[in-house]
Order: C-alpha cells, then structure tokens, then sequence
C-alpha cells in the first residue's frame, strides 16, 4: 500500500534546516509553488537526514522528496489561504523539539553547532520559516482526512484486495500488561547516599576533581554518564522532572546545587549555561540501593494486589493505575508496546524476566510477584504480569488481525482523499517544475500542471 504523504510520516524539510552543514556546491531553484521555491539542496538535505535517521532511503528518493514537497507548499498555500490558525508558540515550540533532538542525536549544543556551521539561534532562524510552512501544511492535510472513516465492509474489501500469497507472517503476538512496585530504600541508606552527593559537590568547589569526571565515574544516569552527566533542558518541556528543572533554573552559571530528590533518585546538578527558558546542566544521579527485606516487604503488598485481582474485587487496569509504580503506565496505560506503539508484543520485544514467566500463564492469568531489576534505571522491583491475550503464529486473517487490517485500509482511503483533492487544486497555484526534475513519471501531473499553467 502507499503510504501517506510525507507529512504523516515525520519525514519534512522543514528537519534538514537543523542538521546540515554548509552548503559547498551552488545552489539551484527546482520548482515554485505560488510564491515559494523549492531548492535542490532542500531535496538533497532531506535525503542526507532520512539517511542519518535510519530510514530506508529509496532509489527514487529525489523524485518523492520533490513529490512530498510540492504537495506540501500546495497544503500550505491553501491553508493560508483558508486562515488555518498556526501560532508562534507552535513554531516555537516544534523549533525547540527539533532543537533538543539534534542535541541528544550530536551529543552537545556545540558539537552540533560545529556541525552545522552556526550557532543554535542561527539554526532556529534559518529553519523557522520551513517549520512554520510545514505545519501550515499539516492543518490543512488534517482538515482534508479528519472525517475520513472506514466501515468492515470497507476493511474486508480491503483485505480481500491483498494477494493471498503477499500476505505476512506474524509471530505469536501477546497483550501483557504489568503492575510494578519499586520499594523505597532505608532513611539510613538515603542518608548515606545524600552524603555521597554533597561530598562530590566539596571535589568540584575545591578543585579537586571535576564535575565530569565524577559523573562519569559515579552517575547511575546512563542516559548522560559517558557525556559527564549533561543534558539540554528547556523549562516549558513537560517531559522533565518538575524537581530537576526547577533546581535547574535556580542556579548560577558553574553553581552546583546541594542534593536533591526527583522521581528518579537524587541528584546533584550543575549549571553550565543558561539562555532564557533554555539551559545546559550536568548532574549526577545516585539511586538509593534497596535491601531484601524492602523487597520481600513488596512482595507481600504485591500479593495482596493480586488477590483482589483473583478475587475479581478490582480490574486489572483500575489496579494498576492505583498500585502501579510504573511511570509510562500512567501515560500510555499498563500494557507493554511494540516499536509501533501497539499493546501486541513479541517474545524478542520483552525484558527476560517477563519472558521467564509466560510458560506458566494462561491468558487471563495473573502471576505471582516476581522480584526483578529494572535494566535501564538499575532499580530492584516487584512486577505482576497479566496475560490478556496471546495470538499463535499466523498468516495474516480478519479474524486475528482486524485492527491492523482497519488502520492500513483508513490510511490507504486517507491517502486517496489527499489524492482526490490535490487532482482539483494542482491548477489553482502557479506551478513551475525545472525540465532536469520533471523525467521521473511521479512528477508527471506536477509538469503537465506547469505546462497548463503556461499556456493560459
């Protein structure tokens, strides 16, 4: 099936403006689009990054990344034309994502900076118009599928469309879901801990040893231990602590702050730069060991959880949301997900310890509590595992598959609308394509709209 154009994808421009070097060969206008140019180095750019993120970069990538951005400034001339509201903090907001991303991709602000060849506020600027066109382009895109829908007769019709032999091969898939409990540490050992930290602050006052070295050494965060504990924050990000920011943005420039306790453990926290609501730290994380008699004591209360599940006193996702340790299940719920964000796991896309278990269970069984180590945190836990579902190895069938069958079926209609669409509004912009670009057949009604153009 063809997928969605490119602004369902995540693949834009609008991304090579932050992560490309200068330019060493001359640039060249390709195509226009009302009053907007397309350059080849904005084609040529969005390749390089499609490259550098993992994405499978096809043979005519050239001519789909041209494809992708003339339908995008047809989106967006519309939308303005429409005056779909996309405001500055939006902008901002997505430059500031991107910013952040490029940053954790780099390492550090200056290694990108020196990639790029200019500063971060540079490549804000350089790449805000783009942005700002980009989701131009995407609110309009939204008000043209919104209402799309797809019934079953629709989805079977799809399916039935797919050759027998093309149909793929699915791995027994389960739908799994886990209450976690992480027990809290003695006050001696936080005591201890606490201790620990305010002594490495004493070695970097003193000069004695420097604040990276010592995270390098001692951080548990391994998010930024081999980077010497720093990270790019922005105050206005949610995804932060709200204890790590706000201890952030209460120092100094080279200040270090005394230990203090987040979600994650405590911490102490240096500030390298600040620049508005954006600002460069390090840290160092130290979690709070826990002994066998705290976790024995969550075993227990765990135990006690999955009685009123046995019992049928409580459902499984009205206990997790109350028991459950689990930061993620309190954003995406308690069910383990795969790569694409569904709740149907495979064996290879499960932590040992669950796999471990799953021999023993019937779907609709709880398990016992089992003691585990968290392996990205490092924290020694309880876990219960539900077993909701489990789907053996299979072709792909309506029974078994519906819901992935729906999506790719509403996607395709998606993609259709679009299509439909932008057949009646490809005359209503001036188009202009260069002849170097207009040979590849995908590029075709983009010419002969140019040519229609020119001969009226």
């Amino acid at each position: 099936m063809k997928k969605l154009f490119f602004l369902l994808s995540g693949i834009t421009l609008a991304v090579a403006a932050f992560a490309q070097p200068k330019k060493v060969v001359a640039d060249k206008i390709i195509a226009v689009v009302g009053d907007r140019i397309i350059l080849k180095s904005d084609i040529t750019n969005a390749i390089a990054d499609m490259a550098r993120q993992g994405t499978t970069v096809p043979e005519n990538a050239n001519c789909a990344v041209l494809d992708q951005a003339l339908v995008s400034k047809v989106l967006m001339m519309q939308a303005m034309k429409d005056s779909l509201p996309v405001s500055d903090d939006e902008v901002e907001a997505e430059l500031d994502q991107r910013v952040r991303y490029f940053v954790n991709q780099y390492g550090s602000k200056e290694a990108l900076e020196t990639m790029a060849g200019k500063s971060i506020y540079q490549i804000k600027d350089d790449a805000r118009e783009s942005v700002k066109e980009n989701k131009l382009a995407q609110a309009m895109q939204r008000k043209i599928v919104d209402g799309v829908k797809v019934t079953p007769a629709e989805v079977k019709a799809y399916f039935d469309r797919i050759p027998k032999d093309s149909l793929p091969f699915f791995e027994a898939e389960y739908q799994i879901g886990q209450i976690i409990m992480f027990p809290k540490a003695s006050r001696d050992m936080e005591t201890y801990i606490v201790g620990e930290l305010a002594n490495y602050k004493r070695q970097v006052e003193n000069k004695s040893a420097t604040f990276e070295s010592l995270a390098k050494r001692y951080s548990e965060d391994p998010g930024s231990k081999d980077r010497g504990g720093q990270y790019q924050i922005n105050r206005t990000d949610k995804s932060w602590d709200p204890a790590f920011v706000s201890a952030a943005f209460r120092l100094k420039e080279g200040q270090i702050s005394n230990p203090f306790k987040s979600k994650f453990g405590y911490h102490i926290l240096q500030l390298v730069e600040r620049n508005g609501d954006e600002a460069i730290v390090r840290h160092i994380l130290r979690v709070p060991p826990v002994n066998d008699e705290e976790i024995a004591a969550a075993t227990q209360k765990m135990d006690s959880v999955r009685n009123l599940l046995v019992k049928g006193t409580m459902d499984f996702n009205t206990a997790a949301g109350k028991f459950s340790d689990d930061e993620q299940a309190k954003f995406a719920g308690p069910y383990l997900t795969n790569r694409t964000g569904e709740s149907l796991v495979t064996i290879d896309e499960m932590d040992k310890s669950i796999v471990s278990v799953l021999g023993k269970l019937n779907v609709g069984d709880f398990s016992q509590p089992i003691a585990f180590t968290d392996e990205q945190r490092g924290k020694r836990g309880v876990r219960l595992i539900y077993l909701k579902s489990k789907s053996e190895p299979h072709r792909m069938n309506l029974h078994d598959d519906y819901n992935r069958i729906a999506t790719a079926a509403l996607e395709e209609k998606k993609y259709k609308a679009l299509d439909k669409w932008m057949s009646t509004h490809i005359n209503t912009q001036y188009i202009m394509l260069d002849s170097d670009e207009a040979t590849c057949p995908q590029l075709k009604k983009w010419a002969d709209a140019a040519k229609t153009y020119a001969s009226n």
